[in-house]
């Protein structure tokens, strides 16, 4: 692929919608498509030439996996339209359902190539130069990173339905280690946001969390000790049991009597609080400085990354921070995307450069982050 000049799509989308990427160099059909299926939502990229101007759009797509029909059925449209550019099509799975799904996919997909691709493999693709830290407390809440040349070892956090925690120590498809995981990721908050509220969709949980109050719901140090507990570094604020207001002895709790928003927020915290502290312990056990969070339960949304990041900086005294990623939630589907043999053989990362400072004074993190007329593709081989 050629990637001279690509920049993140001005159109409109909805918030935590991922943003295609322009590659107006880009003018010949690209055979692959990508799919990552995971246990709560499937990811897919792939590449359309422009009708009305020169070159084409990178896209990028969530299905839930529940749906998996109309996300296997979408591939199917797109590798129809794509019939009469005459080239082998190729599908490249990862992620569990390439695997769980794999007959349908082959049965769906007469004359298609199906490869499957190891998921953790995928989510090692080199770490781009979309990096950033976010943090709620300052002017600029986003900052864009530096690329660091000394960038090994680092920790990738990968948080989906659950977690996987890898240790890279290198540019190889083989230099990484899965050194921890937990069970409590996306799929919990999903899981328990949906027997606790209304909300039909991940999307619509995360927006009810910006409107509660967890102090609603969980106990805070400030609801045991009056202040702040100085000694041990603990703010009033601090939160000392998740959910710990909702038992009353002798009560019959219904969840009606707590607002969606306020139970919402108070999940969202407990899920990051636990996510963020597990990667610092991990990161200090191996002596990790950096920590880079994925995965699609980020999904830009400020709560989370400021939770992570909070968590980060507090465990660790100030001496690590959480770092993010612009296309977080499309990690392995990325991977899979540049391991099909013409990318490969040109080694090209998926990479992008954020050459300014952010201004957030009028703008929403989420325009911040989708917008930017500077977003460059980085490699050292422009066509492939």
């Amino acid at each position: 692929m050629n990637v001279v000049g690509a920049s993140v799509s001005e159109a409109f989308y909805a918030a935590h919608e991922t943003r295609d990427i322009f590659l107006p160099n880009q003018t010949e059909h690209v055979s692959q498509i990508a799919v990552d299926i995971g246990g709560s939502l499937a990811k897919v990229i792939y590449f359309t030439l422009s009708a009305n101007r020169k070159g084409g759009r990178l896209h990028f797509k969530i299905f839930e996996t529940e749906q998996v029909d109309d996300c296997i059925d979408f591939i199917v449209d797109l590798l129809k339209d794509a019939q009469h550019y005459g080239t082998q099509q190729v599908l490249k799975a990862t992620g569990g359902g390439a695997h769980l799904y794999h007959d349908k996919l082959t049965s769906k997909l007469p004359g298609v190539i199906v490869q499957k691709e190891d998921e953790m493999e995928c989510l090692i693709t080199e770490i781009p130069y979309e990096v950033f830290t976010y943090n709620e407390l300052d002017a600029d809440p986003i900052r864009f990173e530096e690329r660091s040349k000394d960038v090994y070892p680092y920790m990738l956090v990968n948080i989906g339905s659950g977690v996987s925690i890898l240790k890279v120590d290198g540019p190889g498809p083989k230099d990484f280690t899965r050194i921890s995981g937990t069970s409590l990721g996306g799929g919990t908050l999903w899981g328990l946001l949906s027997l606790l509220t209304d909300a039909p969709s991940f999307d619509d949980m995360l927006a009810i969390s910006k409107t509660g109050d967890n102090k609603n719901v969980d106990l805070l140090v400030g609801d045991i000790y009056g202040s702040d507990y100085s000694k041990l570094g603990l703010k009033s604020s601090r939160i000392a049991s998740s959910f710990g207001k909702v038992f009353k002895k002798n009560t019959r709790q219904n969840k009606d009597n707590f607002a969606s928003g306020d139970i919402a927020k108070s999940l969202l915290f407990m899920v990051s609080n636990n996510i963020g502290q597990i990667a610092y312990l991990n990161a200090q056990q191996h002596g990790i400085k950096r920590i880079y969070f994925g995965g699609c339960f980020i999904r830009g949304h400020p709560i989370t990354m400021n939770s992570l990041s909070y968590a980060i900086k507090f465990w660790s005294n100030g001496d690590m921070k959480a770092l993010f990623l612009r296309h977080e939630g499309h990690l392995g589907a990325t991977g899979a995307f540049l391991k099909h043999k013409p990318v490969r053989k040109a080694r090209l990362s998926f990479s992008c450069s954020e050459n300014y400072k952010p201004d957030i004074s009028n703008h929403s993190v989420f325009e911040v982050l989708d917008n930017s007329e500077n977003l460059e593709l980085r490699t050292e081989t422009q066509d492939l």
